[in-house]
């Protein structure tokens, strides 16, 4: 007895639709070959052999015949001009005003302040009180041997102790008094760094 062959059965499509895609990839992928694996179509080790192709005199000469010349004419620029808000200064020096002495100090105006009798009295002896102590540490100090910074702060006191004289001599006794008390200050200052 002979038996009849069974058929062949095709697979659902439901169920094969995954192994077609997986399949369609993988016979994509063999028949493309590897990108990186591609022969250049100009080998690279002759690549730098290959020159252009110059085209000959007469052909350019031709085919520029057809074509205008065109010349760019540039306009020289313009000079600069600055814009002034003001008139130009004049060039001449102005000459120094002329003084009669000029070894003579100017006067400068000062403002004092009106004291009372009582006041002024109190001041001028607390400035005479301050530059007599500051006199003496002056010199005391000066018979003493200075190192440099002494020796600035003897030149600063004594300069703080003619301010004062002078400021006496305008009867400005409120600044007499600030600047001999300065200078008092820094005269004990000075003796107590022997």
């Amino acid at each position: 007895m002979k038996r009849a062959a069974a058929p062949l059965r095709m697979p659902d499509l439901a169920v094969s639709s995954p192994f077609r895609a997986a399949s369609l990839l993988l016979g994509v992928l063999a028949l493309g070959g590897c990108a990186a694996q591609k022969k250049p179509a100009i080998p690279w080790r002759t690549a730098v052999l290959v020159r252009p192709l110059v085209p000959n005199a007469a052909a350019v000469e031709a085919s520029d015949a057809g074509i205008p010349d065109f010349e760019a004419v540039i306009p020289a620029p313009e000079p600069l001009t600055i814009a002034r808000s003001s008139p130009a200064r004049p060039r001449v020096p102005t000459p120094p005003p002329a003084r009669e002495n000029q070894n003579e100090k100017l006067e400068v105006p000062q403002i004092v302040p009106e004291l009372s009798a009582q006041e002024s009295s109190a001041l001028q002896q607390e400035t005479q009180q301050n530059l007599d102590r500051a006199e003496r540490n002056v010199d005391v100090a000066s018979r003493r041997n200075l190192n440099a910074t002494q020796k600035d702060l003897a030149s600063k006191i004594r300069g703080f102790i003619s301010d004062a004289h002078e400021a006496g001599k305008a009867g400005d006794w409120a600044r007499a008094r600030d600047l001999a008390k300065k200078a008092q200050v820094l005269s004990d200052e000075l003796v107590s760094s022997f």
